[in-house]
């Protein structure tokens, strides 16, 4: 009953707020955005590396405990 009684916004007021709140995103200039590419990108092939050589590390390590 409580669901009847909620009137749900109609959708056009729901894509005129929709279209407000897009205008307000800042959107970074092409200069930071590529800065922030290339850390994300370096950051994550370092952390693939060190994930890799742990990986392998504690691989060795557990065949040296079986044998």
């Amino acid at each position: 009953m409580e669901a009847e009684k909620k009137q749900k916004a109609p959708k056009k007021s729901w894509t005129k707020g929709l279209q407000a709140e897009f205008k307000k995103i800042i959107w970074p200039d092409k200069q930071t955005l590529v800065k922030q590419t290339v850390a994300v990108i370096s950051i994550t092939a370092v952390l693939g590396v060190f994930i890799a050589v742990v990986d392998s590390g504690i691989l060795q390590l557990l065949n040296l405990l079986i044998k």
